[in-house]
């Protein structure tokens, strides 16, 4: 075990009387108390346990003090002296701290295990003698009164001396020893013979505690010799100065930090002082300890023999009246007597003002200063247990273990340790604690692993904010740097900083925090694959740490640098710190070091604002001081303003839609028509500027920081290969004087470029003066592929040379300028066609004689040309054929549909109108793309155009349709139309355009002016037309391709068949549109491509749009769709809108079987699904389409009958009824049973209805072929005039399929109920009329 610190040895106090006082200063030499000191420790020293074993100490320390100081020290409020305590240490160290740290930097001795503020903050620690009332360790254990020969009565003044009543408060231990000291100098009055009777009295008057101590001396006194430095101790406070202790000056800061502590006494004397401090110890003090320690632990002994449960035990049952007395201690002459103390002690709280420390605290404290460890530690976790101390000592006794750790957490666990602000007593406690601590165990094991000593000291440091807990923490900070442990180091000095700041010791402050910098930069070396970083995209030493940390340690030494002087140092820090920090970042200043939760878990906002201001004001200040001297320091800005890869260079006629993708796709669908067409041209996708033309470099700036910055001067740098004129000459840059980014703003800046001649630029970097101070650039460059050619580049990354932009200037050979005639703002109306005028001019140098326009797939627009767009037509019906595809309109020509020469000459300049339809209701942009070409050797150029137009809202449509109860039709369909605008419109014409259906109107004068809010219902009536070809084809297509669909096959590359559309007109002008005439039909197509386009995508969303012409057709043979075809008169506006309608007839499932295959079957691989999920999506979306629907074939009517008169005189009335059967079905036939159920009908039947009866057969069977009318006649027996309900038939149906002997293939049953306003028969009486 180490030797205990300084401040657990033995504390004598020292009472000289005036005369020795005065000898001592005569002779040169300090007091008594201070030559005493110098002696210490005593070298090789032997104390006794209570077993009698011997503990040799290779080194015993004293401490002597002066009595008459400790007497007026104690007088002193504890918590006050402590306040000046750590004032007083405090202000040590800051007058200190200068030359300390001087003295560092240039022995460059860094990682030292001491360093001098430590070695001054423990000697403050250890120099306080003051008793405490937490603990006895500075309670006095002797007591010397010290006389000279040379008073005038000795003897008398010994006898004064010993009468003299110690001054201690009542919780100060009164057990200590007593001893004489009678000093003879060599000039003493009285001869050696006097001064030996004069001790041999003394010993028969106060004991054997006496020495009689010869000294020479000599005049003049002799040269110094160095001794050991004395403990400084805090000066007493001014107010409790006594007068005896006015001349002890106390040890306290020396003349010359350099200077030594020396003794001027001769060397005879020398001898005769340290032969007297060792006969003290060895035969006084130690015998004296030893014979207390024996007797208080025969108390202890006695009270630990039997636990206590038992003696209570006793007491209960056998009724003893009181418990049994501890033995009793007797003092000699020259102990004081031991009072009985029966106080306890709980860690931090005080003792009672009455009570001194108990006999178990004074045994274990003297146990540990004789080294008997054994029994010190058995009597300290005796006291622990109770609840008192001893965890503050058991560290140094024990062996190193973790459990220590428990002892150190409980020893510092003071409730106001744990408060923001703790007081100034609980500081300094913690303080002595953790000097032991460190002092007290070898620095092997205090730092080792196992105890973890350096978070000791945080704890022990804890929340206080003075110059001891920081010292503390710089310490532990050091202490963990040696055990490499860095970045806790880093932090701990950054608290230390921190706290030292705040008590205004800078010179320490900024070395902590340098230290902290050091130490946090120093990246530990990562073991990992190097494949890891090559994943990442780091590099192996680009180890990011908490922002947090960095930032705390730099902002507050830049400030600090700033302040000292240091402009230069202090704006290379601020601009480090301005590293694109996140919008908030943690505390690391908690406000607990004990190992717990901290309480404050808020979050700082971000600081960038903080630094950047900081920045600024120290750049601006350096600017103007230092004149060109601050670009020495090379400043560069540690972040990006500029996105080089989202930079890009934008050409007239170019829009914002190119980074969407809109143009890329008009070009997509350009090259598909020129594969289409077998053509091996293509279109020249490199963009070239041209001379005299401005072109644009789109900077992409995004701001990292999290507040407002400002670059003026934003410009970029652009470079030219070519010789010739400078390029100044010929090239114009343009120049932004201000752009202001808000916090995290991304914001795109263009700048042009100008140049007047050919030339190849290369655009390298972007250029821009931050906060309007620092010039700086930065490059446009992105880094080149990877290559992974040779096996070397595939070990080590290796990339191709970085990307930068270039820009070739050319002359103008081909060009094309467009725009439109008119470039106002484009109002329409839904479904209006509009003639929009373009311009076309030849600013090239060469003819062209190839242009073509290229428009979305939404968009319907064809070429003006010389075309009646209405002619007469006496019929009401025309067939109209179509393609039946969903395939996008083709680029529309226009040289050779508009230009008689066709060929565009250089400066020439070309009108095109082309018709616009608007269908889209809202803001939408049309997007034009035009390719032109010289001639067929030389590649497609392309032009942009963009135009914003707005389509407001017209008309609202609906259709529905239902069975029809009469023989003439077999769907009743019903149109809506509402004017939802606010213009009376006129409605011309209304076609219906189906396959399979002709639709003839019921309702006349349904169709005419219409105004606003006003609606109207056109009623036709449908019937089956067969008139047409390519349904049935158009059906097995749909169901070949869908059966690839769902076995994940891939699809044929095959269009479906065309189709005949029925086209039935209801107009009241004097000329019908034809469908037929070409501008009308590819409306049409493209209408109807669009919308059903729109309903395949929602309904099948797994299927990719440039399969559907592919898969599906562009009519379903059952479909009824409409066009409405309207007027404005008053505005001269014409146009129609595309209805789509309903799907009529019945189906039966047609895509059951593929459905079925489909389900059995295991497909590995689909290129429409890639999990079963996504297969049971497109299996469910088939089975729910159009194309699969199922629908019972046979609907049953009953055909209303007029009023029956009949004269009942005659008897009853037989009458029939008509009930209609119609099969829906046009490819299969339906067996059918009629029957009639009487508790059917009872059910249906109204109140207000008869029940009439049913005469012959009830029950009908038959055969319905497809699209088959079949009508029967049951019988009614009538007997009273009234009105009579029909109902109660019920209808089954089985749907054949196959030859004769045909198999069922669905079946089905219904009830017929009774219709509201029909199903009903009224007979009157003749006789009434």
């Amino acid at each position: 075990m180490s030797p205990l610190p300084f401040s657990l040895s033995p504390h004598i106090c020292v009472l000289p009387s005036p005369d020795l006082t005065e000898l001592f200063a005569s002779s040169a030499l300090p007091p008594l108390p201070h030559i005493l000191q110098s002696f210490s420790p005593l070298p090789q020293v032997t104390t006794r346990t209570t077993s009698l074993v011997s503990v040799p100490h290779t080194s015993f320390a004293l401490r002597f003090s002066d009595l008459a100081e400790i007497e007026v020290a104690c007088q002193e409020e504890e918590e006050e002296r402590a306040v000046r305590t750590i004032d007083w240490v405090g202000a040590r160290i800051n007058k200190r701290c200068s030359k300390w740290v001087e003295d560092i930097e240039k022995i460059g001795d860094k990682g030292a295990p001491r360093t001098p503020w430590w070695d001054e903050l423990r000697r403050c620690a250890e120099g306080d003698l003051v008793p405490s009332k937490s603990e006895g360790w500075n309670h006095p254990v002797a007591v010397i009164f010290a006389v000279s020969t040379t008073a005038p009565n000795p003897l008398q003044a010994i006898t004064a001396l010993h009468s003299r009543n110690v001054e201690f408060p009542a919780w100060v231990d009164p057990n200590f020893l007593q001893y004489t000291l009678i000093v003879h100098p060599h000039n003493s009055p009285l001869s050696d013979e006097e001064a030996g009777a004069l001790f041999n009295a003394v010993k028969k008057q106060f004991g054997l505690h006496s020495y009689l101590l010869p000294l020479a001396l000599p005049q003049p006194p002799p040269s110094a010799v160095p001794v050991p430095a004395l403990m400084p101790r805090l000066p007493p406070h001014p107010s409790l100065k006594s007068s005896s202790s006015t001349s002890m000056a106390s040890p306290d800061l020396p003349t010359h930090p350099n200077s030594l502590n020396t003794l001027r006494m001769a060397e005879i004397d020398i001898q005769q002082t340290a032969r007297f401090t060792r006969e003290f110890v060895v035969m006084s003090l130690l015998p004296w300890m030893e014979k207390c320690v024996v007797e208080w632990n025969e108390n202890f002994s006695s009270t630990r023999r039997l636990p206590s449960r038992l003696f209570s035990s006793t007491r209960r049952l056998f009724g003893s009246p009181s418990p049994s007395p501890s033995p009793a201690h007797h003092p000699s002459s020259s102990v004081s007597s031991l009072p009985s103390r029966m106080g306890s002690h709980v860690p931090g709280s005080v003792i009672s003002p009455l009570s001194p420390p108990s006999q178990q605290q004074r045994l274990a404290e003297f146990a540990s200063m004789l080294g008997d460890i054994k029994l010190a530690t058995q009597v300290w976790e005796a006291i622990r247990k109770e609840g008192k101390s001893g965890s503050d000592i058991l560290p140094l006794l024990l062996s190193p273990s973790p459990t220590l750790q428990l002892h150190v957490m409980n020893a510092i666990s003071h409730p106001y340790t744990q408060i923001p602000d703790p007081p100034a007593h609980a500081q300094l406690r913690s303080l002595k604690y953790a000097v032991r601590w460190e002092g007290g165990i070898a620095n092997s094991d205090f730092i080792s692993n196992t105890l973890e000593g350096e978070r000791w000291l945080v704890w022990a440091a804890g929340n206080a904010e003075e110059t001891p807990a920081a010292l503390l923490l710089a310490h532990a900070a050091l202490l963990s740097s040696l055990k490499k442990k860095k970045k806790r180091a880093a932090l701990w000095y950054l608290i230390a900083a921190n706290r030292l700041e705040k008590c205004g010791i800078k010179p320490l402050t900024m070395y902590f925090l340098r230290r902290a910098h050091e130490l946090y930069k120093d990246r530990p070396q990562k073991e990992v694959s190097p494949l890891f970083w090559e994943a990442e995209g780091k590099p192996p030493m680009d180890i990011q740490g908490i922002d947090a940390i960095m930032s705390g340690i730099e902002h507050p030494l830049g400030r600090l640098l700033y302040t000292t002087g240091n402009v230069g140092s202090a704006v290379q820090l601020f601009m480090g710190l301005l590293r694109g920090s996140s919008q908030t970042s943690s505390s690391i200043f908690p406000s607990s070091l004990h190992g717990g939760a901290s309480n404050n878990a808020s979050k700082i906002p971000g600081t960038d604002k903080v630094y950047l201001d900081d920045f600024r004001v120290a750049f601006s200040h350096l600017k103007s001081t230092s004149k060109d001297g601050w670009k020495l320091l090379d400043l560069n800005l540690p972040f990006r303003f500029c996105l080089e890869r989202q930079t890009c260079i934008r050409f007239p006629g170019s829009r914002d839609e190119r980074s969407s993708g809109i143009w890329q796709r008009r070009e997509d669908d350009w090259k598909l028509f020129l594969k289409s067409r077998g053509a091996k041209e293509d279109l020249s996708t490199k963009d070239n500027a041209l001379v005299n033309d401005v072109f644009w470099v789109d900077l992409v700036l995004q701001n990292p920081l999290d507040t407002e910055v400002n670059l003026s001067n934003v410009t970029i740098l652009v470079q030219t290969s070519n010789t010739g004129p400078s390029q100044e000459d010929f090239l114009e840059v343009g120049i932004i004087d201000d752009v202001v980014l808000s916090a995290k703003e991304l914001h795109t800046v263009p700048i042009y470029i100008k140049s007047t001649r050919p030339a190849s630029l290369s655009i390298t970097h972007a250029k821009y003066d931050f906060l309007s101070l620092l010039p700086t650039k930065e490059s446009l460059a992105t880094r080149g592929r990877r290559l992974h050619d040779t096996p070397l580049q595939r070990q080590e990354p290796t990339y191709s040379p970085n990307i930068i932009k270039k820009v070739e200037v050319v002359e103008a050979v081909h060009k094309m300028l467009v725009s439109f005639v008119d470039d106002e703002h484009l109002t329409l109306i839904q479904g209006e066609r509009r003639s929009i005028g373009l311009s076309l001019s030849n600013s090239g140098m060469r003819p062209i004689n190839d242009v073509w326009i290229i428009a979305g797939p939404e968009d319907e627009i064809l070429l003006d040309v010389d075309d009646k767009s209405a002619i007469n037509t006496p019929e009401i019906s025309e067939t109209l054929f179509s393609a039946n595809s969903l395939a996008s309109a083709m680029p529309l020509q226009i040289l050779s549909a508009v230009h008689e020469q066709s060929v565009l000459n250089p400066g020439d300049n070309l009108k095109v109108s082309i018709t616009f339809h608007a269908d889209y209701i809202g803001d939408r942009d049309l997007s034009l793309l035009f390719v032109y070409r010289e001639n067929e050797s030389s590649p497609f150029q392309s032009a942009h155009l963009t135009r914003t137009y707005r389509v407001n809202s017209l008309l609202e449509t609906s259709v529905s349709a239902q069975v029809s109860h009469t023989l003439d039709h077999s769907f009743i369909v019903d149109l809506g139309i509402s004017n939802i605008s606010s213009t009376t419109i006129q409605v011309t014409q209304v076609t219906c355009l189906s396959p399979n259906w002709r639709c003839i109107p019921i309702s006349e004068d349904v169709i005419g002016s219409m105004l606003p809010s006003q609606s109207s219902h056109i009623i036709l009536g449908a019937n089956w037309c067969n008139e047409g070809s390519g349904s049935r084809d158009t059906l097995d297509f749909v169901t070949r391709k869908l059966n690839d669909v769902l076995q994940g096959a891939t699809v044929e590359v095959s269009m479906p068949p065309p189709i005949h559309v029925l086209c039935s007109h209801l107009s009241k002008a004097q000329r019908t549109f034809s469908i037929n005439l070409p501008r009308i039909q590819e409306f049409i197509n493209l209408g109807k491509r669009n919308t059903v386009s729109r309903a395949i995508a929602h309904a099948h969303p797994h299927i990719p749009d440039e399969s559907y012409p592919l898969i599906f057709p562009l009519y379903n043979p059952a479909s009824v769709d409409f066009v409405i075809f309207w007027e404005i008169n008053a505005q001269r506006k014409s146009g129609h809108i595309f209805v789509p309608g309903v799907v009529l007839g019945a189906r039966h499932a047609p895509l059951r079987d593929i459905i079925a295959e489909a389900e059995s079957t295991k497909v590995k691989r689909s290129m429409y699904a890639e999990t079963r999920r996504e297969k049971l999506e497109i299996l469910d979306a088939v089975r729910e389409s159009e194309w699969n629907a199922e629908t019972d074939p046979v609907v049953l009517s009953v055909q209303e009958t007029n009023v029956v008169s009949h004269d009942f005189d005659q008897g009853p009335c037989c009458t029939p009824i008509t009930i209609i059967l119609r099969n829906h079905s046009s490819t299969y036939a339906s067996r059918f049973m009629l029957r009639f159920t009487v508790h059917t009908f009872l059910k249906q039947i109204s109140r207000r209805y008869l029940v009439p009866f049913h005469v012959g057969p009830l029950s009908f069977r038959g055969t319905l072929e497809p699209l088959q009318v079949y009508t029967v006649h049951p019988q009614l027996w009538i007997t009273i005039p009234g009105t009579y309900g029909l109902g109660g038939w019920s209808l089954e149906t089985e749907v054949l399929e196959g030859p004769p002997g045909r198999a069922v293939r669905h079946r089905y049953r219904q009830e017929v109920p009774l219709v509201k306003d029909g199903s009903c028969l009224i007979v009157s009486s003749i006789q009434s009329l």
